[in-house]
């Protein structure tokens, strides 16, 4: 690994753009980086508690490789979520992510999937009307973790199935404030919250290091065989999970202290 590229690892890239690389661990790339995320965000937390009372930040794994869940995001709960190692709130589909993962340890190989977060408790009103829309912040910060490859927020990809009339939110009064019959919007239109649940899901590849061997270049240009070696890990979906909530706190921390420096009541 000290002259190959390791295939679907910033390797290359990595060489190509600083020319030097941290073969031994991945440097800057890999997943190790993002705890200093995760503590940036428990400071994040206890702002929100007091700034946002109520508000909830939630996130679970929906789907690992062609297993998914059928998760109601408006009522899960966090001991629901930590119920498994997995993180996925369903038991009888967790079990079944289990012995996938396990599967996929014994033959050396690994899985992707997708993990689904929701943030309860948002007021209408953060966000910025152009470049930094609510789903662009979040999406950049999304797509900056590692093995992150997409997003999408309410109905996401499956609204394109559908029509105008099927997928708009019909405006209601709820407790005298303006609410959604329904919430394909995902809890932000024009890239500002309405006051709806934030629902957004982040797809995750499989991770990259795989013990088989596999075809790739070196450093000399040689085209050789590359089999890992060491700790492999079948999926990371189940240690996104924090990543993804951390992320999701620091965006809306932002956009909230973005929003109280406004002379809007």
């Amino acid at each position: 690994m000290e002259t190959a590229y390791r295939p679907s690892h910033a390797d290359f890239t990595y060489q190509a753009k600083f020319g030097i690389r941290n073969w031994q661990g991945g440097g800057r790339a890999s997943a190790r980086e993002t705890i200093g995320r995760v503590a940036a965000a428990a400071v994040a937390r206890k702002v929100l508690a007091q700034a946002i009372p109520g508000i909830e930040v939630i996130a679970y794994v929906r789907q690992i490789h062609t297993i998914e869940a059928a998760i109601d995001s408006h009522a899960v709960t966090l001991p629901d979520v930590e119920s498994s190692i997995v993180r996925c709130p369903q038991p009888e589909i967790a079990e079944k992510m289990i012995e996938l993962i396990q599967t996929m340890r014994k033959e050396g190989n690994s899985v992707g999937g997708v993990i689904e977060c929701v943030i309860r408790g948002v007021p209408p009103g953060l966000g910025e009307p152009v470049f930094d829309k609510l789903e662009a912040d979040l999406g950049k910060a999304l797509l900056s973790v590692p093995a992150a490859k997409g997003i999408e927020f309410g109905s996401g990809f499956a609204g394109t199935r559908m029509t105008g009339a099927e997928h708009n939110d019909p405006f209601e009064m709820q407790g005298g404030r303006v609410r959604t019959k329904s919430n394909y919007s995902g809890g932000i239109q024009g890239g500002i919250s309405n006051g709806e649940d934030i629902v957004f899901r982040v797809a995750f590849k499989p991770t990259a290091t795989i013990l088989r061997p596999q075809a790739t270049v070196n450093e000399a240009g040689e085209q050789v065989e590359l089999a890992a070696r060491g700790r492999h890990d079948p999926c990371v979906l189940p240690r996104a999970v924090p990543i993804v909530e951390a992320m999701a706190m620091l965006v809306i921390c932002d956009h909230w202290l973005r929003h109280k420096a406004q002379s809007v009541p």
